[in-house]
């Protein structure tokens, strides 16, 4: 499969409403910059027959070299409690992944064949990321990509990173979340003034979420027919420093 599968720009995936936000004129531009908001999900700004192609691309050249994500839960987390309600549970999951930690990584190149990391890097798709987020984000983002299949999941984390001192503060995270026919459905459930009382859905075909990470949420266990599967094109955005637009890659979440 030649680079030319997919886009090189993210704005041509856009649909009519998702090129509101890249113009700034979307009533989502700006969301994240309330602090009041963590989270934005919309399942109409990406062009569905456009994405049905980039899904299609993924299927047919990644499946093969994604690398297994598998933290169960540490059965010491029970057998070695002290005290009762004493749970501590750490960030479990399970899907399939590539890092983008080097080039050298078979899953990494393959994804630069089909022209995914072109995509995911193009200015477009960080200008996306900026209009939701409401202000100057840093370039060198991270990048991941993702796949659910059925039973798989994340438990509940917070993804914050007290030790790096650029991420520390909060950064921004945007998916592009592309699900195969077949999907029942999976939901991301986060708090709310410190409840996990708030539920979305993220198994429509061409959904867009993004995050204002640091906060409590979880995916549940993806539900569908076998073989099928959940596609998660994964940005991470640090805050630009004052004044300009800093660089500084964070790493990849494991």
């Amino acid at each position: 499969m030649s680079r030319s599968s997919l886009p090189s720009e993210f704005e041509d995936l856009l649909s009519r409403a998702g090129r509101k936000v890249l113009a700034g004129t979307h009533a989502l531009c700006g969301a994240l910059a309330d602090p009041r908001r963590r989270f934005v999900v919309a399942d109409d700004l990406l062009d569905r027959p456009k994405a049905a192609r980039v899904r299609a691309a993924l299927e047919a050249s990644l499946l093969e070299v994604l690398e297994p994500l598998a933290k169960p839960i540490p059965p010491e987390t029970i057998w070695e409690m002290r005290r009762d309600y004493g749970e501590l549970l750490p960030k479990t999951a399970r899907a399939s992944t590539i890092f983008f930690d080097s080039r050298r990584e078979r899953g990494v190149q393959a994804a630069d064949r089909i022209g995914l990391v072109r995509l995911m890097r193009s200015e477009s798709y960080h200008a996306f990321a900026e209009a939701l987020a409401g202000r100057k984000l840093a370039r060198g983002w991270g990048l991941q990509v993702l796949r659910y299949g059925p039973g798989d999941y994340a438990g509940p984390h917070n993804d914050h990173h007290p030790e790096n001192k650029r991420a520390a503060h909060g950064y921004i995270d945007l998916h592009l979340s592309l699900c195969t026919p077949g999907v029942s459905h999976q939901w991301l459930v986060y708090s709310r003034a410190g409840h996990f009382s708030e539920i979305a859905s993220v198994a429509a075909p061409a959904t867009v979420t993004a995050y204002r990470l640091p906060f409590w949420h979880y995916t549940t266990p993806l539900v569908g027919k076998p073989g099928s599967g959940r596609w998660v094109l994964l940005g991470t955005f640090l805050f630009a420093a004052a004044g300009r637009g800093a660089t500084s890659r964070p790493a990849a979440r494991r």
